[in-house]
């Protein structure tokens, strides 16, 4: 391994900076982007019990907030339910925008290494290229072995970054779809919590 490195040149080192940093952030959102982490399933159910039997107090809302992603968005929610269904699917619409911001921490990083890689590639094509160019104008073709380094140099950059950028392009593509998946979840929980504050909860008020 340390020989290919080696064979590849210099740019191997941000070829590999770039590999290490991408499969950090995979394994981080692996981690992170859990749809039952962010969005639990008996959360909805247990604001509805709290509101059904008048037990939602400012405790309540603290531990709801910490809860997760969803309990962040709908305690905002219900901070401002008094306010009337405009000024709560406000609060609720802000609140989601700082969650989305988390979801998608790091993601633009990754979609950097992913175009990225590639170029650095290139660029050790380029470089194995003008190397060998160098050496046919200074010895000719004789020199077999000289010759042979900048070719073998060219295509491990250009392999090596494109064995980054393939993957760590389908991760992040991977990503973005399962954070589209998670909005998606978390406004039908959002909706469920305003229709049932302004339409069937009588303390809500009526929309």
């Amino acid at each position: 391994m340390f020989e290919l490195v080696k064979a590849g040149g210099w740019l191997m080192l941000p070829i590999l900076l770039c590999s290490a940093a991408a499969l950090a952030i995979c394994i981080e959102r692996w981690i992170e982007l859990d749809p039952k982490k962010i969005a639990p399933p008996n959360t909805f159910p247990q604001v509805s019990d709290w509101l059904k039997n008048n037990q939602l107090d400012a405790e309540k809302l603290r531990r709801l907030h910490r809860s997760s992603a969803l309990g962040e968005i709908l305690a905002a929610g219900l901070s401002n339910a008094r306010y009337g269904r405009d000024i709560m699917k406000e609060s609720i619409e802000d609140a989601a925008s700082h969650v989305i911001h988390r979801l998608e921490k790091y993601l633009n990083a990754l979609g950097t290494i992913a175009a990225i890689t590639p170029l650095l590639g290139l660029l050790g094509t380029v470089i194995g290229m003008i190397r060998v160019f160098s050496e046919i104008m200074l010895q000719g073709t004789g020199n077999a072995g000289v010759l042979a380094g900048g070719i073998s140099e060219a295509l491990i950059t250009t392999a090596s970054g494109l064995s980054v950028a393939i993957p760590a392009l389908m991760m992040h593509r991977y990503y973005i779809r399962r954070i589209d998946s998670i909005v998606v979840e978390l406004e039908q929980e959002t909706i469920k919590l305003v229709n049932h504050m302004h339409l069937v909860n009588p303390k809500g008020g009526k929309s």
